[in-house]
């Protein structure tokens, strides 16, 4: 627990009401959406501004008690877990856009912003946030950075890394700098402000960020494509992008998430099928036709049973909330919904979602497919109970086998999740013991006493002991 003396000098500086060392409260910010991670903090403290979050930090430096800056906690790797106890930050009060700047197409935002709130407020004024994470309901703009989200509409777009121009950060000395600005060019020194984008607050705590807006996209169309075979949905996907098309979104669902779903949703799915491919494209409407057209003469020839462009704007954006909700739905089935996500190079897709099922078949598990086919990032879903140890760790030896196979054809153990504590133990399969040195050495250079998100990131003891060979 934190010192009495300790505790008066946090209320100082953020006033007493916003310093909570309760049990409830305590137990509340003890997990995130990670099954199986769950650790209490000793206190949870909501800074008003830039400045008090410093007074902490140096506080927390000088005692070398550990920090976590806290979105929502809708990460899916324990990355907010207060696992080493310490306070968990939260930014509830650093919750504003302080400007949208239409001239230089940047917005400039707190950390406590919600995603969809953010976009909302940009597509007013006729601009365009892509990065869309399927928690944007909920999830911050500072989580979305510090895990370096990605969403369904990444494929034509990027993810968040690709909008963030510059931030400021205040490091574990409790120094504060600024990284970026409204730049279309800069190299001026080190990217620092791609260094912390992504760092999982283990570098330093991110007070506010200048994102990048681009122009609302002139119009939209919307198709579904049905498989029977999951290796024809597959093989569509790379034959798209082969032929030169970036669609905005082109997502894939297996037969299994494609029940639950309907179920949860109820928009009229097919459920009858092995597959679908969910496409979008956007820009000018000429354009945007001409390339519906291709795609579904791409699907096909693939193979699809059946293609069909949305008749509206809403039964479109009902297939796009349906594809969001997959994992609300899929967490309905079972006590515990553990979804993965690992990503490989788009032409090795159809090999990919054989091998998952191959796997799970293997372990006798229950996996459910989907994700973001077009760049490659799928989402494994295994319903399982945490409270059959025996299954549990049956899960752990698939996921660990699914993440050998994605780097074997190229890929990486981790898309848009994050590294946190779920995927440590796997890190090094995908960097190599060099990698991991050099990822330390930066840590280490910047926050030596270890207090920002510690226990994150590199594993205290690697669970597994595979060599890959390519």
């Amino acid at each position: 627990m934190i010192p009495i003396e300790l505790k008066k000098s946090f209320e100082d500086i953020v006033g007493a009401h916003n310093y909570d060392d309760s049990k409830a409260s305590r137990l509340v910010y003890s997990y995130d959406a990670t099954p199986q991670f769950q650790s209490l903090p000793d206190a949870v403290i909501a800074p008003n501004n830039t400045e008090e979050v410093a007074a902490i930090v140096k506080l927390c430096n000088e005692y070398k008690i550990p920090i976590v800056p806290r979105g929502s906690g809708t990460n899916l790797c324990a990355g907010t877990c207060p696992t080493e106890g310490g306070i968990v930050l939260l930014f509830k009060h650093l919750n504003q856009v302080l400007e949208i700047d239409e001239e230089n197409l940047t917005a400039t935002v707190e950390p406590g912003v919600i995603t969809l709130d953010f976009i909302h407020q940009v597509e007013e004024r006729g601009l365009f946030y892509p990065p869309d994470p399927s928690s944007m309901k909920i999830s911050t703009i500072g989580g979305n950075i510090n895990e370096n989200s990605g969403g369904l509409r990444g494929l034509k777009y990027g993810v968040t890394r690709d909008y963030v121009l510059g931030l400021e950060v205040v490091l574990a000395n409790g120094d504060v700098i600024k990284t970026g600005g409204k730049l279309a060019k800069d190299v001026a020194g080190y990217d620092l402000t791609r260094l912390f984008v992504g760092s999982e607050g283990t570098l330093g705590i991110i007070t506010k960020a200048i994102l990048k807006l681009i122009p609302m996209p002139e119009s939209k169309m919307t198709m579904l494509a049905l498989y029977q075979d999951l290796e024809a949905a597959a093989k569509s996907v790379s034959t798209i992008i082969a032929n030169k098309i970036i669609p905005t979104t082109l997502e894939f669902l297996d037969q299994p998430t494609l029940k639950v779903v309907e179920d949860f949703a109820k928009i009229g799915l097919p459920t009858d099928v092995k597959a679908v491919l969910l496409i979008e494209q956007d820009g000018p409407i000429d354009i945007v036709k001409r390339d519906m057209l291709k795609m579904a003469a791409i699907c096909e020839r693939e193979h699809a049973v059946s293609v069909k462009v949305a008749d509206s704007e809403k039964e479109a954006d009902d297939l796009r909330t349906a594809r969001r909700s997959a994992l609300s739905a899929l967490a309905r089935l079972k006590p515990t919904t553990i979804l993965e996500d690992a990503t490989v190079p788009r032409s090795e897709i159809a090999k990919m979602v054989v091998a998952t099922n191959e796997i799970a078949k293997k372990y006798n598990l229950t996996v459910c497919t989907f994700g973001h086919a077009g760049d490659g990032n799928l989402h494994p879903t295994c319903l399982t109970d945490v409270r059959n140890h025996e299954e549990i760790e049956r899960v752990e030896k698939a996921f660990e086998e699914i993440f050998i196979k994605a780097i074997e054809l190229g890929g990486t153990i981790t898309g848009e999740h994050g590294v946190g504590v779920m995927k440590a133990p796997y890190l090094e399969l995908k960097v190599g013991k060099e990698g991991i040195a050099a990822m330390q050495a930066i840590k280490s250079s910047l926050d030596p006493n270890n207090i920002l998100n510690p226990g994150k990131v590199f594993a205290k003891d690697s669970r597994k002991r595979v060599v890959i060979t390519t």
